[in-house]
């Protein structure tokens, strides 16, 4: 008897919608400050997509795991989505993944105590996305069944590309001058 598929498919389809939300959401992070879009958008309005895009690619990641679980092709149990190096699918690949998901619930996390924390705090726990968005990146196409296909090789490396490529653009091009620190009728900052 044949396996309902169902369940495997939705496993990668939201492991690829959960990785292509992080890659947006550190894009948005990444040129907040130096608004390639000029003044026609707020940084208080670019933080608030960069928030809910996270928080969105941490509801697809939830889904993602929940259908490994559910999945009857791999022997995923709950535990080898919260420990790392648990899992006897492809243990190395899945404990980058599962490193990748539990900093970036921290990080997320880290938005409603940042006034606890401090900004300094705050910041340098902040800079752990990009080993979020690296260990994902290697998750992906370590464990990911379609990983060596065309079409998923170009996912990534476009993926790959627009966070390379919003870094160059902070590195090249200056914070905007004049503005204030602090994002307007906001207690935060612009993130990183």
């Amino acid at each position: 008897m044949k396996s309902d598929p169902t369940f495997w498919l939705l496993a990668r389809s939201s492991g690829l919608v959960a990785y292509a939300l992080l890659a947006a959401s550190v894009v948005l992070g990444l040129v907040v400050k130096s608004r390639p879009l000029g003044s026609s958008v707020s940084p208080a309005a670019v933080v608030d997509v960069h928030r809910f895009l996270a928080l969105l690619g941490l509801g697809a990641l939830a889904l993602h795991g929940a259908a490994l679980v559910a999945d009857d092709a791999v022997d995923i149990g709950l535990g080898a989505l919260l420990v790392p190096g648990v899992s006897p699918y492809r243990p190395v690949a899945t404990t980058l993944g599962v490193l990748a998901a539990e900093l970036m619930v921290v990080i997320y996390l880290s938005f409603s105590v940042r006034r606890r924390i401090g900004a300094k705090a705050w910041r340098a726990l902040h800079w752990l996305t990009y080993l979020v968005f690296a260990l994902a990146t290697l998750h992906g196409l370590a464990a990911g069944t379609d990983s060596g296909r065309t079409w998923a090789l170009a996912f990534y490396g476009a993926a790959v590309g627009a966070v390379l490529g919003a870094l160059a653009w902070r590195l090249v091009v200056p914070p905007t001058q004049g503005g204030p620190r602090h994002v307007p009728n906001r207690d935060r900052q612009v993130a990183l």
